[in-house]
Order: C-alpha cells, then structure tokens, then sequence
C-alpha cells in the first residue's frame, strides 16, 4: 500500500478522520493506493516499559488491537497520523499506538517512510499536538511532509476551517506529486 491514513480518535468520523479522508480523496483522485483506519472501537494497550522488545524484536504485548494495524504501517511508504487534541497535546489512544512502536525503534524498522501529521483542537494546543506526531516521525527517521492543525469540536465542524481543508488538500496534492511525478 502507498498511502496509510490513521486517525486516534476515539470519534470514528470526527473531525480528525475528515482531515485525513481530504488528504486521501486526492490520493484517490489519483489513483493512488491508500487506505484509512480508525482506532475508533479499537483496544490498544499502553506500552508496560518492559523493555523486552530488545530481546524479542518486537512488542511482547500479543492480545490487542496494536499488531495488525502496525503491520499494515510497515506496508506503506507514508503515513498519515492523525488525532484529536486532548488538553493542550494528542489523545491517549493514540499516544498508546505511539508508544508501542518503541518496539521498532531498536532496529529502525519504521525508517525510510514519509510522514503527515493531523490534528484537530477545539480552541487551543493543535501545534503542540501536531509536535508530538512530529517527534514520532522524527525518531523514527521519517521524511516529514508537513501537517495540518483543524480548528472545531463538534463532528463536521472542522469542515468550516477553510484554512485547514485547504491544507489538508494541498498535503494530498503533494503527495501525490511525490509518488505520481510524471502526472
């Protein structure tokens, strides 16, 4: 797969999920391959700080949501990663699914990949949250291609934040370009 879209919200079609389906609906539009997934209804484990996925060469925790979904990541060649704002930084959901790829981190096997960053606050603390997804891509050596920070609360509301939708369009287009150039 080419393009990955996940949202951590714990809306399925909240304001965040809309963000990154703008983004893919011109991976779409292109004919791109892409896919999106919720954590929305998904049970992801918080990382126990174990440190046994040095040993192991993987996350020792097996009876949750976390191993496909990652596995699905390792099959694209970028990411979109988004979720809500939660006082002033990401929700922890998605800082669980973030946490666990501490198990991949010893061996880089994340590296390489491209990275987008999506979030969605109803006042204030988007570009905090979107530094906490930056960090993610930063130190698992992702080319960062930048990142959209949606103002609304209520699902649908970010649909009014001009700016953010034009964002989010433009990050496709991008996208796009990168692995379409000859179009």
């Amino acid at each position: 797969m080419n393009v990955l879209g996940i949202s951590g919200s714990m809306r399925k079609e909240g304001n965040t999920s809309q963000l990154i389906k703008i983004i893919l609906d011109q991976c779409t539009r292109a004919g791109i391959d892409n896919e999106f997934i919720s954590l929305a209804g998904k049970h992801i484990k918080p990382c126990l700080g174990c440190e046994n996925c040095k040993k192991e060469k993987v996350c020792v925790i097996q009876d949750d949501d976390w191993a496909p979904i990652i596995a699905q990541v390792m099959e694209c060649e970028i990411l979109i990663l988004g979720g809500p704002t939660y006082y002033y930084d990401i929700c922890g959901h998605l800082k669980n699914f973030i946490d666990r790829t501490y198990s991949l981190y010893h061996d880089r096997k994340l590296a390489g990949r491209k990275g987008v960053a999506v979030t969605c606050c109803a006042d204030k603390g988007g570009n905090r949250a979107l530094q906490t997804i930056e960090g993610f891509f930063s130190s698992h050596e992702f080319g960062y291609m930048g990142g959209v920070a949606g103002k609304g609360y209520l699902p649908g509301e970010v649909l009014k934040d001009a700016q953010a939708v034009k964002r989010a369009q433009d990050i496709g287009k991008k996208i796009v370009k990168l692995l379409r150039p000859l179009d």
